[in-house]
């Protein structure tokens, strides 16, 4: 369930009750657009409250963002990157997906894909679409790249290698590889089998 303009941690709780309320399951999850200043504002605590409630991710409001900041749309979205950063920032600290928001342009198909490999490299885990033409260029820019999950794989066999029991640092193909990589590594293996396993069920 996407629900709009939430802009306070007690926003959350009200929906999460009402869900409740209306005889719906544990299993039906809660996005929110992040759409107003409020929603920047006390993203920390909206955030926090996935600990209690069925809150797992944000998609980013960002024509709305525009609007409420009396801002004007420019290339690099610029203006927007403090409101990107916060967002992604407690999505990670609190565990929640998180996703960039619309491109309005839906005749740019270069527009696009350069919009979406910059949510990529800011960290979103991926992108709202409003448009058909959209989702193969997405689905290829937000996927682990096969060169990706073969090194990540090297570098699961490594640190679970015997031979390397005890280190917190290996050197991987010619890479120097730590920890942190190996948490990274994981979670592109994950994605990578998540999407395979997606695919194999739509024929």
């Amino acid at each position: 369930m996407l629900a709009p303009k939430v802009a306070t941690a007690e926003d959350i709780r009200w929906l999460d009750e009402a869900i409740a309320e209306a005889g719906a399951s544990e299993k039906p999850r809660l996005w929110v657009m992040i759409e107003t200043p409020l929603s920047i504002l006390n993203i920390k605590e909206i955030a926090a409250t996935s600990k209690s409630t069925r809150l797992a991710g944000f998609v980013m409001g960002s024509n709305d963002l525009i609007k409420d900041f009396r801002a004007e749309p420019m290339p690099g979205r610029e203006n927007l990157a403090a409101c990107y950063t916060l967002a992604i920032a407690a999505a990670r600290a609190y565990d929640l997906l998180v996703f960039d928001g619309v491109y309005n342009d839906i005749a740019n198909a270069d527009g696009f894909v350069a919009e979406a490999k910059q949510a990529r490299a800011f960290g979103f885990d991926g992108k709202t679409l409003i448009h058909p033409s959209q989702v193969d260029p997405c689905n290829t820019i937000f996927a682990p790249p096969a060169d990706a999950v073969a090194q990540a794989k090297d570098v699961i066999a490594a640190f679970a290698d015997p031979a390397n029991a005890g280190k917190g640092v290996l050197k991987v193909n010619g890479k120097m590889t730590e920890l942190l990589h190996l948490a990274q590594a994981k979670r592109t293996v994950a994605v990578a089998e998540a999407i395979a396993t997606r695919e194999a069920a739509n024929g």
